[in-house]
């Protein structure tokens, strides 16, 4: 690991640990410890179960968009090449812009893909998840809305998530409406840049030719996976049942402490609390969890302490198992995830 990338993974590590202090201070270090005493071991073993269905489902969805791309990868290759993908995501600030390149490499060094294709790949995974959780966000502030008054504390977070995601819909459309220009202009940019920089093998008119011809191919793979309609079809329910896994884990979550909780509440808190992963810290974590107890305290009314836990186990099992199946996986495949 290069110093650059030590020292950001060090300030991520501990803003991540000031915002668990933080927390814990607020909602009563013993008594989220004491709860979590009293979980019900089988429900935090169904928990880590439903876990891995997510995992398993979004590692389809994966390996769907590869073979509308012409890339082979076996259903429990593709599970691994996800794993590393998500633990890419969950060490690295600002998650998605380390999990991209690392799956990239990932699905180059297991198939004959190129590097390019396999930036698509991933990249329509991570942009495809986006649909079903909009949705979701809709369908259970609609529902909750008609069982209960909406807080103005819920009514800022879906307002703040709408025009987030509609500022990053409308930056993806302006970027596909003008691809052809980006291919053409862009390298003549980048090239010199990263020449002076010394970040380049090759003399300036030849990485631009190159980054030109990169990203023309990356641009063609989007644009065959978005084409497909049987296959994009299939994808987007594989996203929906990999959000729904997740759901129903939390609920487990929460029933390992003799909690019920209504399935339409977290049906939006789960992709609304995900936002704070946008946070600079590795895979969002502190800021997640921290999200997810705002949410979850006023629409439940449960305790704090009592919600603190279920998103503790809830997150062992949606952050640490990953990072842990993932961690091994980047390994054995011998690419360096956070060089």
């Amino acid at each position: 690991m290069n110093e650059r990338n030590r020292r950001r993974l060090l300030i991520g590590a501990f803003g991540a640990l000031a915002v668990f202090a933080v927390l814990f201070f607020a909602v009563g270090a013993r008594d989220v410890i004491d709860t979590l005493f009293s979980a019900a071991p089988s429900l935090v073993v169904a928990t880590f179960a439903l876990a891995l269905c997510w995992l398993a489902a979004w590692s389809l969805m994966l390996r769907t968009v590869l073979v509308a791309l012409d890339v082979k990868l076996s259903v429990v290759k593709a599970f691994f090449v996800y794993a590393g993908a998500v633990f890419a995501n969950n060490v690295t600030p600002f998650g998605q812009a380390g999990g991209e390149p690392v799956a990239a490499l990932l699905i180059s060094k297991t198939s004959d893909a190129r590097y390019e294709t396999g930036l698509a790949g991933i990249a329509s995974v991570d942009v495809l998840n986006v649909v079903p959780s909009i949705s979701l966000i809709l369908v259970g502030v609609g529902y909750y809305g008609t069982t209960a008054a909406i807080g103005d504390r819920l009514e800022t977070a879906v307002g703040s998530a709408v025009v987030l995601i509609a500022a990053i819909v409308l930056a993806m459309a302006f970027v596909w409406r003008h691809r052809h220009a980006i291919t053409e202009r862009l390298p003549a940019v980048i090239a010199p840049r990263l020449g002076r920089l010394g970040l380049a093998r090759f003399q300036s008119d030849t990485l631009e030719a190159d980054l030109t011809d990169r990203m023309g191919r990356f641009f063609e793979n989007i644009e065959r996976v978005s084409t497909d309609r049987w296959r994009l079809s299939a994808v987007v329910g594989l996203s929906l049942a990999g959000w729904l896994f997740q759901t129903v884990a939390l609920m487990a979550a929460f029933a390992a402490l003799g909690e019920p909780v209504a399935p339409y509440i977290l049906l939006f808190a789960i992709p609304l609390a995900n936002l704070a992963g946008a946070a600079p810290l590795p895979g969002g974590l502190g800021g997640i969890e921290a999200a997810f107890v705002t949410l979850l305290v006023p629409t439940t009314g449960i305790p704090a302490s009592t919600v603190t836990a279920a998103v503790l186990i809830f997150r062992g099992a949606i952050y640490w198992m990953p990072v842990l199946i993932g961690g091994l996986s980047v390994s054995a495949f011998g690419v360096r995830a956070l060089e």
